[in-house]
């Protein structure tokens, strides 16, 4: 089982060099890159080496990102030393609560093309959802998974239930599908509101031993922390992991 970090978590806190020192300390391996590392994919590799870090996934947005954007994107996946590459998430005009069933549709066309040539070139592609893509009884995330046959789930399991999703439901349904995990919790009511709600993993109300046990019996062996808006990442990171050694 690897445990990784997702880097926009710390997007906030700092030049890398120190916030990667800071991870390596608490005893991460791993971590999972984003849009704001990936200027310099070089020099972003030796920070990690630097620090034995390997960055095993990547986020990369948008989806043009695997069209027009393609030779860049798997330059700086090829550098980076990535196996697995995730699109994180839809253009503007699918982030609403009825989303045209047609327009997720034309999306998962597009993704489908992108998992070809993802793969011919040697790496893994998948889909990492948000709420969104469960608006309208989940209209959005059932298309791409019936209609990209071949794309990967990298599932943000808390952003599923603020969905209004049953991820133990999805879990059991997908769990051919989902090879990768977000691992973020959400606050209790009223709390953390400067953190737009979100928690520390395992202080929040997320049932995180039980996800575990069922998304290890689904084969998932890559679970990503994440915290969209961490007022202290380093305490994020440090409550995250050894709560997380737990589940």
């Amino acid at each position: 089982m690897d445990v990784s970090f997702q880097l926009y978590s710390a997007r906030d806190a700092g030049p890398w060099d120190r916030t990667l020192k800071t991870l390596a300390d608490l005893g991460y391996t791993q971590v999972e890159g984003f849009g704001g590392v990936y200027a310099d994919p070089a020099a972003f590799k030796a920070l990690l080496d630097e620090n034995g870090l390997s960055m095993p996934s990547g986020h990369f947005f948008p989806i043009t990102s695997f069209e027009e954007g393609l030779d860049q994107t798997l330059a700086a996946a090829k550098t980076l030393g990535m196996e697995r590459l995730y699109c994180p998430a839809p253009e503007d005009d699918l982030r609403k609560d009825a989303a045209d069933p047609a327009a997720w549709k034309a999306l998962a066309a597009r993704i489908q093309t992108a998992s070809a040539k993802v793969r011919d070139a040697g790496f893994a592609f998948g889909w990492h959802n948000h709420h969104w893509e469960f608006f309208n009884e989940a209209e959005g995330m059932k298309i791409l998974l019936e209609e990209a046959p071949d794309m990967e789930w990298e599932m943000d399991v808390a952003w599923v239930v603020r969905g209004g999703g049953d991820p133990m439901a999805w879990i059991e349904a997908y769990k051919g599908r989902i090879t990768a995990a977000h691992v973020k919790d959400i606050a209790p009511e009223g709390q953390c509101e400067d953190e737009d709600g979100w928690a520390d993993v395992g202080l929040g109300t997320m049932d995180w031993a039980g996800l575990m046990t069922a998304l290890r019996g689904a084969g998932v062996e890559l679970f990503v922390m994440e915290h969209d808006k961490p007022s202290d990442a380093a305490r994020f990171a440090t409550r995250s992991i050894n709560n997380f050694k737990g589940f």
